[in-house]
């Protein structure tokens, strides 16, 4: 089943690109008889999973990409988002000729269990009562994200696929895939990511719920059914987050102490400064396409993960006996998932002998910088994912 194709919008891309990405937005649906087992022990079914695919699947279907989206994120990777019309979230990566180049590999991008992009969340309807789910959706894990992803990809007929690859929330997904689904998985590139998350991002979190739940149009997690929206507590919830995303230097680089529009301090609460009005536009931006119950929710996904935990406190025990081939990716300036935590996972794979390459990238754009133009990003992508094809005997 298709939904509208990305097409349709007009894109900040030349047209002619977007015909060789060639994307297709789809639904997959897990049947009710066949339910998702969730981490927190219950049965979720029927569920839909949207996602939209770019390139083509060779015959021996061993070109195959996955990549898993971040916090915010969506299934429109290499595409424009239907809503915004903005091009998608990391088409400086993605594309014919691109470091994740599609006229070679076969790129599958979903919108997690708990979206609100066409995946089964708490904003979609409960076949039980007619109404929004909301609060009454079950709590859910990165784990039951990937247990989605499982099923969708054996629907597709995939044994293996050739990469996992994703960033920040994503890279937690790619780490849930190595260590479950270790046959399942060629190579897997976790980015600007964490093994756990840490009690400074939880707490990042909490603030950022307790913005959502404490606007009066939340109507505890019932806003959908009454036609209200928490705008307000989504849009500070976002400004919060948006803030641990960058970087002290790259706020500064970007404006400083300037004031916005004005010559002089209006000594009220208006936005005097640039820093202000940026993050209001990107609060107010944000609630236009993002459910508010989906936030709470991931975010929560998120506290939840801890790899260690499910193998005896000890990292390495996930890894054991893996096969995959790893390339684990940091940033200088990122402090929300900072490099001392992708060295932990460098160390895990090393005590179990893995075949892993490690690389921390100088920069000052903060978090963010693997969505943004880092060359050597695309580079460290690019050589890992050629190198591993060749090792797998694709052709070029």
């Amino acid at each position: 089943m298709n939904t509208a194709n990305p097409r349709d919008f007009k894109a900040a891309t030349d047209t002619r690109v977007l015909e060789a990405i060639n994307p297709s937005s789809e639904y997959f649906d897990i049947p009710e008889h066949e339910p998702l087992r969730l981490d927190g022990n219950q049965l979720l079914g029927p569920v839909r999973v949207a996602y939209q695919t770019y390139g083509t699947l060779n015959a021996a279907k061993s070109n195959a990409i996955l990549i898993c989206h971040a916090l915010t994120g969506d299934q429109y990777v290499a595409s424009p988002h239907p809503l915004t019309k903005k091009p998608g979230w990391w088409e400086v990566m993605v594309g014919p000729g691109k470091p994740i180049d599609t006229n070679r590999f076969f790129i599958i991008c979903t919108n997690i269990l708990g979206g609100c992009m066409g995946s089964t969340g708490p904003a979609s309807i409960n076949p039980k009562t007619g109404k929004h789910w909301g609060l009454d959706f079950p709590v859910f894990t990165i784990g039951d994200m990937v247990k989605a992803q499982v099923r969708l990809i054996d629907h597709l007929g995939i044994d293996q696929l050739f990469a996992v690859v994703g960033g920040s929330m994503g890279g937690m997904q790619v780490l849930e895939w190595a260590a479950r689904y270790k046959d399942r998985v060629f190579a897997a590139v976790p980015i600007a990511t964490a093994a756990w998350h840490s009690s400074q991002n939880i707490a990042f979190h909490e603030v950022g719920r307790q913005a959502v739940m404490a606007d009066p149009e939340w109507a505890g997690g019932r806003y959908l059914e009454l036609g209200k929206v928490p705008r307000n507590g989504l849009a500070v919830a976002r400004m919060a987050a948006h803030i641990t995303y960058l970087s002290e230097e790259a706020l500064h680089r970007k404006f400083g102490r300037n004031l916005q529009e004005i010559s002089a301090k209006s000594f009220s609460f208006n936005a005097d400064f640039q820093v202000e009005s940026y993050l209001r536009y990107q609060g107010s931006t944000f609630v236009d396409r993002f459910d508010a119950n989906s936030y709470l929710f991931i975010t929560r996904a998120m506290d939840y993960f801890d790899l260690a935990a499910e193998y005896g406190d000890v990292l390495a025990n996930a890894f054991k006996g893996t096969k995959t081939r790893f390339c684990v990716v940091s940033f200088t300036s990122d402090w929300l998932y900072p490099t001392r935590e992708s060295r932990e996972i460098v160390h895990a794979l090393n005590a179990v002998a893995a075949n892993v390459s490690f690389v921390e990238i100088e920069s000052d754009k903060g978090h963010d910088a693997f969505l943004l133009d880092e060359p050597e990003l695309f580079a460290t992508v690019r050589g890992f994912l050629n190198a591993a094809a060749e090792r797998r005997g694709l052709k070029r």
